[in-house]
């Protein structure tokens, strides 16, 4: 039975992590960035409660906002959070807003802000059930190794790496992949092994903090659930610059997300992936960062 008394925000989580029986050190992380949230949003005076995004009992309307946060399961279950998600839309406020999420989730969007002027890496987006060959699009680009991801996923979801000598034995899997979703097909720069990809979390439109991510020895994923490790960042002025100017070029602004770069053999920057549905924000690096979120969403309450 839900309490019947508005509350102010709902963080969201999935099952894995609302009230887990085994902590582990990755969901201890996970726990106490929700609790270093959610004391910066009481301390601005707002309610605040935590549940999974499918909760079946729990009632919507009954919240004046929801905040997306670990939501890490979404994108395997898409129809059923799509469906759940419209729902969502017309029972309360969403931060990131809904129109945010519609175009996040799909990394499509990587088109859209390098047409307003971003910086992406370069990408070719192959259809759903299109009949297209891995070498053709490498042959036409110019590109030698390549990295095949689908259009919606996240944490390295059906992410491969193909070298130049693997593709023709890949173009198998990269049609099957084809007939289940969109695919995105990107040069792989091989100085996401040395120097790895960097996070730079911008708030209210500003930058607060930032991490680099590094791959373990014989891997290009740099995440951690594939053996990766963060570390400390201090970005350039330009690449601070550049993460806010990403920012800037949405249509509306997100209160809260996460800039990805990845560097060339020339050290140019290019972004990577914008975050702003449910990223990981290493608040923990910077437990006062939790108050630039809780400030500017207690403004637009």
């Amino acid at each position: 039975m839900q309490r019947l008394k508005m509350k102010d925000i709902t963080l969201l989580t999935c099952r894995a992590y609302f009230k887990p029986n085994k902590i582990t050190p990755y969901i201890a992380n996970i726990l106490k960035e929700e609790q270093l949230l959610k004391a910066a949003l009481e301390k601005q005076g707002l309610s605040v409660e935590i549940t999974y995004w499918d909760n079946p009992t729990y009632n919507w309307s009954a919240t004046k906002a929801v905040i997306f946060r670990t939501i890490w399961d979404y994108f395997e279950r898409f129809d059923e959070f799509w469906k759940w998600l419209q729902e969502l839309n017309t029972q309360t406020k969403l931060i990131n807003s809904f129109d945010l999420i519609k175009w996040n989730i799909d990394k499509h969007y990587l088109k859209d802000l390098s047409s307003w002027g971003i910086e992406t890496v370069p990408t070719y987006f192959a259809d759903k059930g299109c009949n297209i060959k891995l070498h053709e699009i490498a042959k036409t680009n110019q590109w030698k190794d390549l990295v095949i991801k689908p259009a919606i996923s996240a944490s390295a979801f059906k992410t491969y790496k193909i070298l130049a000598n693997e593709i023709q034995a890949n173009e198998k899997l990269f049609n099957n992949l084809l007939q289940e979703r969109d695919m995105l097909v990107q040069p792989y720069f091989r100085t996401i092994t040395e120097l790895g990809e960097a996070s730079l979390m911008v708030f209210d439109g500003k930058f607060t903090h930032a991490i680099i991510k590094k791959a373990k020895p014989g891997d290009f994923r740099v995440q951690d659930d594939f053996g990766g490790t963060v570390h400390n960042f201090m970005p350039t002025k330009a690449e601070i610059n550049f993460a806010e100017k990403v920012f800037e070029a949405c249509k509306t602004k997100p209160i809260y997300g996460r800039v990805d770069i990845v560097w060339d053999n020339d050290k140019n920057f290019y972004l990577s992936e914008l975050e702003i549905i449910e990223p990981e924000l290493w608040i923990r690096n910077y437990p006062k960062c939790a108050e630039r979120i809780a400030e500017a969403v207690d403004k637009i309450l």
